[in-house]
């Protein structure tokens, strides 16, 4: 009895606030105020809150609530362990024979990752047999073009 009067009080009050709001030319958030103003007297009137405080003093209910609780945690951990192994048993199981069955290609006339499917690359460039000497002048010619 209390709750249904305390709600209604609130409603009462609030629909007086979005009235002072819509007098100051605010209409979009009067009419914004009033709607919450207006839930918790549709709550009272509809018997949520009757149904809420009889609920909020009984034992069975909440242990109905603990139960929810649990059959959730359950769920969310399935779902978590299932996306982290990728999937169902079967689902694994086809997809480890789609992949056995794509590795080979018996019928190929030339690998897939071949020749013309990589850029032209440049011929290694023959080792030179002059020494240390013209090693360092490759070093030298890089510090004259900085003027080092």
């Amino acid at each position: 009895m209390i709750a249904e009067t305390v709600c209604s009080v609130a409603a009462v009050a609030g629909l007086g606030i979005a009235a002072v709001t819509a007098y100051r030319k605010r209409f979009l958030a009067a009419a914004r105020i009033a709607a919450y103003a207006l839930v918790p007297l549709g709550l009272v009137m509809t018997g949520v809150v009757e149904w809420a405080a009889d609920t909020a003093f009984s034992p069975t209910a909440w242990a109905g609530f603990a139960v929810l609780g649990g059959a959730w945690a359950l769920f969310a951990t399935t779902r978590t362990v299932e996306r982290r192994r990728g999937g169902t048993r079967k689902e694994r199981r086809a997809a480890a024979r789609s992949t056995q069955a794509e590795a080979v290609a018996p019928a190929a006339s030339a690998p897939s990752l071949g020749q013309a499917s990589r850029p032209a690359s440049r011929p290694a460039a023959a080792p030179r047999a002059t020494g240390g000497a013209d090693d360092f002048s490759d070093i030298e010619a890089i510090l004259k073009k900085h003027g080092i």
